[in-house]
């Protein structure tokens, strides 16, 4: 496989400024398996993550727009329902978000966009909060929950809830001067709101009578200072204690009662922006400009002081958010700030556990490729770049007379694209052949024709739009993709209805603008989900299509959605749509309409967008289709190989294709592969689940983002690692135990994890509060050395490359037992080619595309996206600090 390696393509990621948990604090096991994570971007994106387990997977991104931005987020959810029989229903989870507007916004995640808006008369809103359940027994207005916005002009609004509804009630508390500005609010009781202000002050509201009840001061500012001192975040322990964050870089603690300050600690350098408290109050993370994250721990001794246990710089930029989760073992504090990036920081086992960072790429590569024209299209907030790689590998490094090449000359910006309207791009396509190009934002869809020869420069490329259908235009769509062929599209709406395209040469040869579009709704296969789950917790939002699949021959289509299921069609024909009406129907009609505990889904029927091509072809639900299980976990890639079935599979002997093969990872990184047609797994699966797996495999944090066929090899990537796996080939069995070696820190190994953690990285072992022992693998065996021995290169890198084909798949014990390289183990070299093989070379990838034929080797484009390359806003300089 031949691989560019590309840094030029620009992607902006876009800074973080919001994060909250659904339930910051699991009460059940019910409650942690809805409870989701929303991360809110300056380019009003909001992120929807699942923090199950510790994957940490992306799950699904509603897109902003132009001058949007979402600055403030809150979960209201309702309380949980005994229906009797050991069954409890999940209380529905709503998200609201703020964005330094006037408005209050719903979203809806089961279709990925706003659901209402509501607004009223005060000025932009600056911080919101939810109050707090009522306790039981208490009589049903009480139970009424109400959002409260501060906002700019010193004003406290409430927002009715009720009734599955969003709207003004009435201004709760109106400032006679104007001069302070609500920045930051939380409820102290059912009752009190306690709001952190810009005039150096704190103060408390009783919200059902707009009174306030008590007006704290912090004075004045440090020599050198602002008059003012803003209190940038407020939060309320459990015992009613009141914690605030201000301008002055410090954090003080005030008496829930007395409401008088009785700890104050300077603990950051510049503002504190953020705070996070634990589930039972006796730990405070702070974040700051300074960039760095500390703790605080309670003392148990006489006074119960507060005193700061442990702090670091995390982050390249400011501390500007973050959230506790704890559920189970997992306890961590998630923070973001504008360098993009989210960071784990464990909360319970802080100082014995590491952090980790999660990456500013999205989980869904915004890259695509049309391999014929040997384009690269890449996309981000409302623009396309289209890229031109205009020499094989092959032909760069075999040049006659040693000719120096400048690779950079390889590449070539064709063509800029700035959609117009004001919503960011959700999804973008193109065809092989990388004449038509296909663009879907949330409430549009736009499609453009290139034209082209062998282009060298920006005009050599004629770009025209083509003019779409009203239903295709203007609803808009979260995912689209062309078939290989160039003559199908498939469109997700809404989320989860799918909607087929055909795509014909108008007959109006006047008019090369148009295409002749005729429509298909593509039913899913019902699904069985009780209507306690259906119409509780997070309801339908699992039924979102995140994945689309054709086949090499365009002749089916699979989709994926978060919950695992997989829905397939296939392509018929009018001799076999005739020959196989009623297999096609009995599929249709495989569950009974009147069961009402089940996903309805399927009840429209094939026709609802009318006939699906002139030709009279159309699409079926492949009759196999409910054989095909359900996945263990929400899919991260699912693509289809290369082979297609033979017209006769009896002349071919055994090495016939029988059927297409569709591969499925997941989020827990189980790696299945299907035929299709037949609805069961490939022998090759059945061998492998994921025990069998290479340790290595096994041992990923990152989630896969893609992949691509070689033959019989499939090529997974991630955003730190490329892995491939032969299905021609059985993977080496792993041994016991015993036999496997684990390596300490030292060049030529990924850092194992070891034992069960709490969500965030795995185990120190250099720096961890506890002592060590330091080791060293000689000659087959551990040696214990001296510290002041140690090797200074062995820093805990990670290395470049890890690659074997022996049990556990560990490198280092390779190398140190008889220096073999090239992961063949203990079998002859060269005999046999790997069955696997993982590299860490490449980082942080940001997509990968194929640049080859169908006849051609693979020849691809990894488009990385360094740390280093991407621009931020100015950040605060401490004194000791300089520039790299």
């Amino acid at each position: 496989m031949d691989i560019h390696r590309c840094r030029f393509v620009p992607y902006k990621p876009s800074a973080v400024n919001a994060v909250a948990f659904s339930h910051p604090k699991t009460k059940s096991a019910k409650q942690g398996s809805v409870a989701r994570l929303a991360v809110g971007r300056a380019n009003g994106d909001i992120e929807i993550w699942n923090p199950s387990s510790g994957t940490w997977h992306q799950e699904l991104v509603i897109r902003g727009g132009k001058d949007r931005s979402i600055d403030g987020l809150v979960w209201v959810n309702e309380p949980d329902q005994d229906l009797g029989d050991g069954k409890i229903a999940v209380g529905k989870s709503r998200l609201f978000s703020i964005g330094y507007t006037s408005t209050v916004t719903e979203w809806d995640l089961e279709k990925g966009k706003p659901k209402r808006h509501a607004s009223g008369q005060h000025g932009d809103i600056w911080c919101l909060a939810v109050q707090p359940p009522a306790l039981s027994g208490a009589s049903d207005d009480l139970h009424s929950n109400k959002l409260i916005a501060g906002t700019i002009d010193g004003e406290l609004a409430m927002y009715s809830i009720e009734d599955d509804d969003l709207r003004f009630q009435r201004v709760v508390v109106r400032s006679p001067t104007k001069k302070a500005q609500m920045v930051s609010i939380t409820f102290q009781s059912r009752k009190i709101a306690v709001v952190g202000c810009s005039d150096s002050t704190i103060r408390i509201y009783d919200v059902t009578k707009g009174h306030m009840l008590r007006h704290m001061t912090l004075g004045a500012d440090l020599a050198g200072g602002s008059k003012d001192i803003i209190v940038w975040s407020v939060k309320c322990l459990p015992n009613g204690n009141i914690v605030s964050a201000d301008s002055t870089g410090q954090v003080c603690i005030w008496d829930g009662k007395t409401y008088t300050q009785s700890q104050r600690l300077q603990s950051h350098k510049q503002d504190v922006l953020s705070l996070a408290i634990s589930a039972d109050g006796t730990t405070i993370t702070s974040g700051g400009m300074d960039r760095r994250t500390v703790l605080y721990k309670q003392n148990t001794g006489t006074g119960n002081r507060w005193a700061k246990v442990w702090g670091r710089r995390y982050h390249d930029h400011d501390v500007k958010t973050m959230a506790s989760f704890e559920h189970g073992r997992t306890s961590v504090v998630i923070t973001g700030g504008p360098d993009a990036n989210l960071m784990l920081v464990p909360l319970r086992e802080m100082g014995r556990e590491n952090h980790r960072t999660i990456s500013n790429l999205p989980q869904q590569p915004p890259v695509s490729s049309a391999q014929k024209a040997r384009f690269i299209t890449s996309w981000w907030d409302r623009e396309v770049h289209i890229w031109a790689l205009r020499k094989p590998a092959t032909e760069i490094f075999n040049v006659a007379g040693g000719e120096e090449v400048d690779i950079n000359q390889n590449r070539k910006l064709l063509k800029t694209i700035v959609v117009k309207g004001d919503s960011n791009i959700s999804s973008a396509t193109i065809n092989p052949e990388g004449t038509l190009l296909i663009v879907s934002t949330a409430t549009d869809m736009k499609a453009f024709r290139l034209e082209h020869q062998d282009p060298v420069k920006p005009s050599d490329v004629k770009l025209s739009a083509i003019e779409l259908p009203e239903k295709l235009k203007n609803a808009g769509a979260s995912q689209v993709r062309l078939s290989p062929d160039g003559k199908w599209l498939c469109v997700i709406k809404e989320g989860s209805r799918v909607i087929m395209a055909s795509l014909e040469e108008a007959n109006d040869s006047e008019n090369s603008s148009q295409l002749a579009i005729h429509l298909q709704r593509l039913p899913r296969l019902r699904r069985h989900i009780p209507r306690y789950i259906k119409n509780g917790g997070l309801r339908s939002y699992e039924r979102n299509i995140t994945h689309i699949s054709f086949t090499a021959d365009s002749k089916m289509v699979a989709v994926a959605d978060i919950a695992g299921y997989i829905d397939t069609w296939v392509l018929r024909g009018p001799d076999e749509n005739m020959q196989e009406k009623m297999e096609g129907d009995g599929a249709n009609d495989a569950a009974p309409s009147s069961d009402n505990d089940s996903d309805s889904e399927s009840d429209s029927s094939d026709d609802e967008e009318g006939q699906a091509s002139s030709t009279n072809r159309r699409w079926i639900r492949n009759p196999s289709a409910n054989l095909l299980p359900k996945l263990p976990s929400t899919p991260v890639v699912l693509s289809f190989s290369e082979d297609v079935p033979s017209g006769d599979a009896s002349e071919g002997g055994v090495d016939a294709i029988k059927d297409y093969t569709l591969a499925a990872v997941t989020a827990s990184w189980n790696v299945l592969t299907f035929h299709p047609l037949q609805g069961s797994l490939t022998p090759w699966s059945r061998r492998h689940p994921r025990k069998a797996l290479p340790a290595a495999v096994q041992d990923l944090l990152d989630l896969a983002k893609g992949a691509l066929w070689q033959g019989s090899r499939l090529w997974v990537y991630g955003i730190s690692f490329l892995l491939m796996l032969d299905t021609a080939q059985d993977l080496p069995k792993p041994t016991s135990e015993s036999d496997a070696v684990v390596v300490s820190h030292g060049a030529g190994t990924k850092r194992k994890r070891t034992g069960h953690t709490s969500g965030a990285g795995g185990k120190m072992t250099r720096e961890n509060l506890a002592p060590h022992r330091i080791g060293k693998y000689v000659d087959g065996q551990w040696v214990n050395i001296d510290v002041d021995t140690a090797s200074p290169h062995e820093d805990g890198s990670d290395s470049d490359d890890d690659m074997a084909d022996a049990p556990e798949g560990d490198l280092a014990q390779l190398r140190n037992a008889n220096g073999n390289v090239n992961g063949t183990g203990d079998q002859e070299a060269g005999t046999d080619r790997k069955s696997w093989w993982i590299t860490y070379k490449y980082r942080p990838v940001l997509g990968i595309v194929s640049l080859n034929a169908a006849t051609q080797p693979l020849e691809v484009a990894l488009v990385e996206r360094p740390v280093w390359d991407v621009e931020m806003p100015e950040r605060y300089y401490a004194g000791e600090e300089w520039e790299r």
